[in-house]
């Protein structure tokens, strides 16, 4: 099924967040941040894509095949998005990828900082979200 009666969730629908990594979220040497962050912007764009399809921020339901493939450090800007692959009654199915789009470069200077071209793909994941039954429905 591509799309649900009352909604506006349709197969490859996509919202991206960008956001800068903050210090105050480095947990490890090397300013590394724990994969909890990349899991949390997770949340936030599938919130965002349930308000836009269904109108209600939806429940998180399951993440899986989870995969930390880069690191993402303090200092760094991400991408964070989140694709519609599936579109059930109530579940939505969603592709999750955070991209390091920005990284600092302390080397050159404190503030010095590099665009990376491409985007470093550091996790992916794919995850099932559910919303209210439509209103039609009782």
């Amino acid at each position: 099924m591509t799309s649900s009666p009352g909604t506006q969730a349709t197969v490859g629908r996509t919202v991206t967040h960008r956001r800068y990594v903050p210090y105050s979220h480095a947990h490890y040497a090397g300013n590394l941040v724990d994969g909890a962050y990349s899991l949390a912007a997770f949340g936030d764009v599938a919130t965002e894509m349930c308000i836009l399809t269904d109108g209600d921020e939806g429940l998180f339901a399951s993440y899986s095949d989870v995969q930390f493939k880069a690191p993402v450090r303090a200092g760094d800007v991400i991408e964070i998005s989140a694709t519609l692959v599936r579109v059930g009654r109530r579940s939505r199915e969603m592709d999750f990828e955070v991209r390091v789009v920005g990284r600092g470069a302390p080397e050159r200077g404190e503030s010095s900082a590099d665009v990376l071209e491409p985007p470093v793909v550091a996790t992916t994941a794919r995850g099932v979200v559910v919303v209210p039954a439509p209103s039609d429905e009782g």
